[in-house]
């Protein structure tokens, strides 16, 4: 396996979060066990590390119930047909997904439109599935413009994904820093979740929302008209942090195709 997986038990519940390698910037899949079946969360960038998911997940000799992406970034969702499963989506994450159409990966391989089109809605609110409580929040602005806020209350696990990313350079590419803070704010001020699902990066705890907040201070204070200067400067700021092609990525928003 080129990923790893971290695995949490949590009672009748175990959390398995598989993480892939360094170059598709440590995506996390989420694999939440219950007594009878898994409901995964987001399926990678690359198809080959959704495949170790899904392999991963048949281990554990369980069906995946469903796959539910929580945003419209192609690194939660080009293997989402591996899975083999309905996909739940937001109705304006899924207008955000169509929007993009097709996606093509690193490699040039073109990853079509129906490989991942979500076909369920996700209505905010409380749902037991096989008797554990899921609750689905919406979140709107921040890294992407729309985002799922998964929680299992009972477990105390706050499946956070890229509102929260752990030791990996944030994407910026939104250009919205103040929206990120706000919804940073609203999750550390969440009472019993002692286990945060990080985006990208390894599952952590609630001291990761201050490392989120001081990123995003330096990246504002950094930011100027010049991409590959804030590369520099946010790199050397963060030298052990992951993924800096994500930097690269985001610029290509931030500052146009040249960067």
């Amino acid at each position: 396996m080129n990923g790893t997986v971290t695995v949490l038990d949590k009672g009748a519940v175990r959390i398995h979060s598989y993480m892939s390698p360094a170059d598709t910037f440590h995506a996390t899949t989420q694999l939440i066990e219950t007594p009878a079946r898994i409901v995964a969360i987001d399926a990678q960038l690359n198809p080959a590390y959704a495949d170790e998911a899904v392999a991963y997940a048949k281990s554990l000799g369980k069906p995946v119930d469903r796959l539910i992406i929580t945003h419209a970034h192609p690194d939660h969702y080009n293997g989402a047909a591996r899975f083999a499963a309905p996909v739940h989506a937001l109705p304006q994450v899924r207008e955000q997904i169509i929007a993009r159409g097709d996606s093509t990966l690193p490699t040039g391989e073109t990853v079509p439109l129906t490989d991942f089109t979500p076909d369920v809605a996700v209505v905010p609110g409380t749902e037991t599935i096989d008797g554990v409580p899921f609750v689905f929040e919406a979140v709107s602005g921040g890294e992407a413009a729309d985002e799922l806020l998964v929680k299992l209350p009972e477990q105390g696990v706050l499946v956070a994904q890229d509102l929260v990313y752990h030791d990996v350079h944030l994407y910026l590419g939104n250009n919205d820093i103040t929206g990120w803070e706000k919804a940073v704010d609203a999750l550390a001020a969440e009472t019993g979740y002692d286990t945060v699902l990080a985006g990208h990066g390894l599952p952590a705890g609630p001291e990761v929302y201050a490392g989120i907040r001081r990123y995003l201070a330096d990246a504002r204070a950094l930011l100027g008209d010049d991409g590959e200067a804030y590369k520099k400067a946010i790199v050397d700021r963060y030298p052990t942090h992951t993924g800096p092609f994500l930097i690269d990525i985001a610029n290509r928003s931030l500052f146009g195709a040249g960067h």
